[in-house]
C-alpha cells in the first residue's frame, strides 16, 4: 500500500513542470521561429517570463497562412536541450 502510494507521488510530481536549469533569453525564444509560424497576441516578454517562471506555456493562436483561419494550441517546453514547440488543434 506505502509503494503504491509513494509510487503515485513520484509519477503527480514528474508530471509537474519546473522552470529551466538556465533562464530562456529572447535569442533562444526566436530561434524557435514561432512568432514567424503562428500569430501570437502574447509579447515576447511574457512567453519569457512564462517559461522561466513555470518551464512551459501554452497559448491560443493561429497558423500564419495568409487566407486561411486554422486555430490551434503552441505549448512550448524549456527542456534542458533548449525549447520545444508542440502544435495542438483547436
Amino acid at each position: 500500500m506505502i509503494r503504491t502510494f509513494a509510487l503515485i507521488l513520484l509519477l503527480m510530481l514528474a508530471a509537474c513542470s519546473l522552470p529551466p536549469e538556465s533562464p530562456v533569453t529572447r535569442n533562444d525564444l526566436m530561434r524557435t521561429m514561432v512568432y514567424k509560424r503562428y500569430v501570437i497576441q502574447e509579447s515576447p516578454e511574457e512567453v519569457i517570463n512564462a517559461l522561466n517562471r513555470d518551464g512551459e506555456v501554452i497559448m491560443e493562436s493561429k497558423r500564419n497562412i495568409p487566407g486561411k483561419n486554422i486555430p490551434v494550441h503552441v505549448k512550448i517546453l524549456a527542456t534542458s536541450e533548449g525549447l520545444e514547440v508542440l502544435e495542438y488543434e483547436r
